[in-house]
């Protein structure tokens, strides 16, 4: 069975259409894996076979009638953010301990309608506040990947960690996650997968907890580049529901790939080499430069001066958005609720008992910078600089560069439990160094894995685009991915 489990999305959409194999045969495949890795992986939090078996019983007879949809008996993992219609999203939070929905998100209705099946929900960071999926209640989701020689546990990144390890040990053909600073983009990179970020507002947030409203932002995390595309044509729709989503057609994004780079300029922003940038990051960006140049493409340096600001800056407007969206997990209505001599009490120790250590801290952040007195010097200061940042893409995007390449991560993935990064949250929060500029300025970013490290660890390379040109992201990224390869994890579990 773990034949059918090694098909990407785009191979097990031919065989389907085919009928060499049954939707049921492949979701049976699948629920085997997670039964055989979740103990050891922890990227599940929640299974759901019934209702993975009755999707797939549903696929095969639209596809026997000749009727199935673009995703129809595809298997597919859903982040715990993701409201799912009488099934667990608690946002891997004790604060929604036993929320079950009574309705279902756009992103995850949309794909349900193209006849893909739903799996389960996927372990990540509680309220996606995290670059590791160690704040999750549930425990640390674990990376496929292990270092040469190593037999340490190593993090899949965060927020999206469930979702980047599932994909990368074969537990679902694709999976949906959200960026608010990095979620997608990073956890792809530290697994060997392919992650999009779509350009805010090409996704609807309706239905999917919010962490920080003006940043979050759904798209997928899959095998390939191809299965990528397959997957945000789906995923993507305007929507009556989130008023920030936008009004413009979903183009065909697989029919983008093979097309050529030839004539695009693309930028290289001087500000990414930053300080103690380890050396094997310099030579993999360097590695992109020259198989873009290869594929006929021009490479320029350009300058995006107020990225230094980019990081603290994120650091204030997402916490300050976090502590106005959390304060409607009270324990009153829904989730978990611990008594108290009066309602303040209540409020206060289910608040207490309910978020993590990770969860409180971004409140307390939230909540200083938004209070009388500091609102200017703070959170208003921040969203100038964001400004800033965007007029930044603007600019080098209006001298002519078509697209812009970066780094991801400022190393590999690290240890579950790593002591220099559990003592310092802001060592933790350099995680994001390379990723939060695109949240804060709406565009969108592919991570795609372009090589390994020492360590044999996967590396990525991110391609950032104008807003609303994620085809020529798919376009270059597909180059890259011919160039590098496909990455697999040894398997241990």
């Amino acid at each position: 069975m773990t034949e059918l489990t090694n098909l990407t999305i785009s191979e097990a959409r031919a065989k389907l259409k085919g009928r060499d194999i049954t939707a049921v045969e492949l979701t049976d495949a699948y629920l085997s894996a997670i039964d055989a890795a979740n103990g050891a992986l922890n990227a599940y939090v929640t299974v759901t076979p019934e209702k993975a078996r009755e999707m797939a019983k549903a696929s095969d007879a639209r596809l026997a009638d000749g009727k199935g949809g673009a995703l129809e008996g595809i298997p597919l993992g859903v982040k715990d953010l993701f409201a799912t219609r009488d099934i667990h999203t608690q946002a891997c939070s004790h604060i929604l301990d036993g929320f079950k929905p009574k309705y279902e998100s756009t992103v995850t209705q949309n794909l349900w309608n193209d006849g893909a099946v739903m799996l389960g929900k996927l372990n990540m960071d509680e309220f996606a506040m995290g670059s590791s999926n160690e704040s999750s209640y549930y425990g640390p989701a674990v990376n496929p990947w292990k270092a040469k020689g190593s037999d340490e546990k190593l993090v899949p990144g965060g927020s999206s960690g469930g979702s980047a390890a599932a994909v990368a040990a074969h537990l679902c053909a694709g999976a949906t996650a959200t960026d608010t600073g990095g979620s997608i983009r990073q956890p792809a990179a530290f697994t060997g997968t392919v992650g999009i970020k779509p350009t805010y507002g090409r996704c609807s947030r309706w239905g999917i907890v919010a962490y920080a409203s003006s940043l979050d932002q759904a798209g997928p995390i899959a095998r390939d580049v191809r299965d990528a595309a397959i997957l945000l044509k789906s995923m993507a729709s305007v929507d009556t529901k989130d008023t920030t989503s936008v009004d413009l057609p979903v183009p065909d994004y697989e029919a983008s790939l093979g097309q050529s780079v030839k004539g695009m300029k693309i930028g290289i922003p001087k500000e990414y080499r930053i300080e103690g940038m380890p050396e094997e990051i310099e030579k993999l960006w360097q590695q992109g430069v020259e198989w873009l140049k290869d594929a006929g493409a021009e490479v320029v340096e350009i300058s995006l001066p107020h990225t230094k600001y980019a990081l603290p800056a994120y650091y204030i407007v997402a916490p300050a958005e976090a502590s106005s969206n959390l304060a409607r997990y009270d324990g009153v209505r829904y989730g978990l609720r611990v008594d108290g001599k009066d309602i303040a009490d209540m409020y206060e120790k289910s608040r207490a008992a309910g978020f993590g250590k990770e969860v409180q801290r971004r409140i307390m952040i939230g909540t200083y910078v938004l209070s009388a007195g500091y609102y200017d010097a703070y959170y208003l200061k921040a969203q100038k600089v964001r400004t800033l940042i965007k007029r930044d893409f603007e600019e080098a995007f209006h001298a002519g560069v078509d697209a812009i390449l970066a780094p991801i991560t400022p190393s590999s993935a690290f240890a579950i439990g790593d002591k220099e990064l559990a003592a310092d949250p802001v060592k933790m929060y350099l995680q994001d160094v390379f990723t939060v500029t695109l949240n804060m300025a709406g565009l969108p970013g592919i991570s795609v894995p372009a090589g390994l490290d020492h360590k044999g660890l996967p590396l990525g390379l991110q391609i950032i685009g104008k807003p609303f040109e994620e085809e020529t992201l798919f376009k270059t990224a597909h180059v890259i991915e011919q160039a590098a390869g496909k990455f697999t994890p040894a398997k241990w579990w």
